[in-house]
């Protein structure tokens, strides 16, 4: 009995030793557990076959549940939460208990437990860059409806000096005219259509494809009176149908009463003649 208690201690002692050895070598990680024990560190495939939990992720004003590996990092979760926020996992920053945790850190390690609540927040710098690149986005929207209107200001032109001949009526004007100016406001819709906007800037294209939108209007409008002038939305003239009121007021609803007729006063009293 003694010997075998001997054989243990020597094993023991040895093993011990040799898990020492191993750990001035380098060749065993460990991890402080929460509660202080120092135990070596687990290989990360161990995560998938560890008990499964469900935690509160509150972003903002929304709430995601996921369901993950209670032996899974911070940044496992946060490769999961990218899908739910739309954040990519180096603009996270994850708080468990008040602290924000490093990626490499367990989650059962920080004492994170079934429908445990960790907060998520986007990372400052991150939100600085894409403040930036938001009002960089809409300043090149705003230079685009510019230019944009600047065309549209040279083209209204053109719309004007056609709609003085079409009004004048001295001369016809060539459809060709009306196709290729027709073509050019098209080709200016396509480019306001093609411009991101956002805020303010999506108001100002909201209201040249208006204003493109009512030249193309006009144009359609002199095109049909400048083929067929005499049509009701041309300058015709007007015809109009008046009755002439003859005396007699036979041709008119209208007639003036005949004076004769009108003083005339039939009676039956009888004249005697001798």
């Amino acid at each position: 009995m003694v010997l075998w208690v001997r054989f243990l201690s020597k094993k023991r002692s040895s093993t011990s030793q040799r898990v020492a050895s191993n750990a001035v070598k380098g060749e065993i990680d460990w991890e402080l557990r929460p509660g202080g024990m120092l135990v070596q560190k687990r290989d990360p495939g161990d995560a998938a076959s560890g008990p499964m939990i469900k935690i509160k992720v509150s972003y903002d004003s929304y709430h995601h549940d996921i369901t993950i590996s209670a032996q899974s990092t911070f940044g496992d979760l946060k490769r999961v939460l990218v899908n739910e926020t739309g954040l990519e996992p180096k603009e996270q920053r994850l708080l468990f208990r008040g602290k924000e945790k490093d990626d490499e850190e367990c989650l059962d390690m920080a004492g994170v437990k079934d429908m445990s609540k960790v907060i998520l927040l986007e990372d400052p710098a991150s939100k600085e860059r894409k403040l930036q690149q938001k009002n960089q986005n809409i300043q090149k929207a705003y230079e685009a409806v510019a230019k944009v209107r600047e065309e549209v200001d040279k083209l209204s032109e053109k719309v004007v000096a056609l709609e003085a001949i079409v009004q004048g009526g001295t001369k016809k004007v060539e459809e060709k005219e009306f196709t290729v100016l027709t073509g050019q406001f098209m080709l200016q819709l396509l480019k306001l259509d093609t411009i991101d906007a956002d805020g303010e800037a999506k108001v100002q294209r909201r209201i040249e494809v208006h204003r493109v939108q009512g030249f193309l209007d006009t144009l359609d409008n002199l095109k049909a009176r400048n083929s067929n002038p005499f049509s009701p939305s041309g300058n015709a003239v007007s015809v109009t149908t008046k009755w002439e009121t003859f005396e007699s007021g036979v041709g008119s609803l209208s007639a003036k009463p005949n004076p004769l007729l009108s003083s005339t006063r039939i009676t039956q009293d009888w004249e005697v003649f001798d």
